[in-house]
């Protein structure tokens, strides 16, 4: 249990995972000039959501935080880098800019931008075999992350955001995509540092609503960005969503109904995060408060 500020928890913890993704796809790559692709997004910055939640989660879990968790951690951040490049791709949203830089097509070219994505995806995957855990917790991590990567979840997200362009979609099929496109990642940090730690069910299922309430929180405050925020605070064009007519919770429900939406989801995020806490003998749960209340 950890009673730091969200600000040192990132600065203990966030770099050590940089770390592990710099120095294995350095080992593990052969090829000079794809290691440079892979290496100029992962290193671009970013908020780095699912890794310090994965880690947060742990740590308010009370588990230890060691070398085996920052390298899931990583393997985390670097699925999420890798459907960042393939995101910003012509074929996809065709975007310029990316955590501030230029994407990364925009500087090494199409097919290895494409090359540096899957790259990332399938080392991944390498790094979580790797792992210095029991067999069974290996194959667990490795099972649900692919699940939620893969065509039953951020994949089939992607698949029927690019579907949803140009036809409008009511709210339940909005948020069923983003569960998937946006959430499953999220809730896999949250899940996955549940099985870690060895909660017990009721423990887990209260933190299944956190984990799922954040991910359509981080999604609607990122559709409400997309109309209000500041490209350069952002590092990334907005206005986006509408040049592609996409529906997002701003066209169906404004901006006020959008706030309104978010404030609901954060609400039942922190209630369960409570129910968790009343259980475990009242460990902090400021870090994972902070976390969702940064959406507001």
């Amino acid at each position: 249990m950890s009673n730091q500020s969200l600000a040192d928890f990132s600065s203990a913890h966030l770099p050590k995972v940089n770390q592990v993704m710099r120095d294995f796809l350095q080992k593990v790559t052969t090829e000079q000039s794809l290691w440079e692709a892979m290496d100029y997004s992962v290193s671009a910055g970013g908020k780095r959501i699912r890794p310090l939640l994965f880690l947060a989660t742990l740590d308010f879990l009370g588990v230890e935080l060691k070398k085996e968790h920052y390298e899931v951690a990583a393997a985390l951040e670097m699925v999420h880098t890798y459907s960042l490049i393939h995101d910003d791709l012509p074929a996809m949203d065709n975007d310029d800019l990316r955590r501030g830089k230029p994407t990364n097509h925009k500087v090494f070219g199409e097919g290895m931008a494409i090359l540096a994505g899957d790259g990332l995806l399938t080392e991944a995957f390498h790094l979580v075999a790797s792992v210095d855990l029991t067999s069974d917790l290996r194959v667990m991590l490795l099972e649900k992350l692919a699940s939620a990567a893969g065509t039953n979840g951020m994949i089939a997200g992607q698949t029927a955001d690019i579907e949803g362009e140009n036809r409008q979609l009511d709210l339940k099929q909005l948020q069923k995509t983003h569960q998937r496109k946006t959430g499953a990642l999220i809730l896999f940090a949250v899940q996955a540092a549940c099985k870690l730690a060895q909660a017990e069910q009721e423990i887990e299922d209260l933190m299944t609503v956190y984990g799922e309430n954040y991910g359509i929180a981080f999604q609607i405050k990122d559709d409400i960005l997309d109309v209000v925020g500041d490209e350069q605070e952002l590092g990334k064009k907005t206005g986006s969503d509408e040049s592609l007519n996409k529906s997002t919770y701003t066209s169906l429900l404004g901006i006020e109904g959008a706030q309104k939406k978010l404030e609901h989801h954060i609400d039942q995020a922190v209630s369960s995060l409570h129910d968790v806490q009343d259980k475990i003998s009242k460990k902090d749960v400021s870090l994972l408060e902070k976390l969702i209340w940064k959406l507001r």
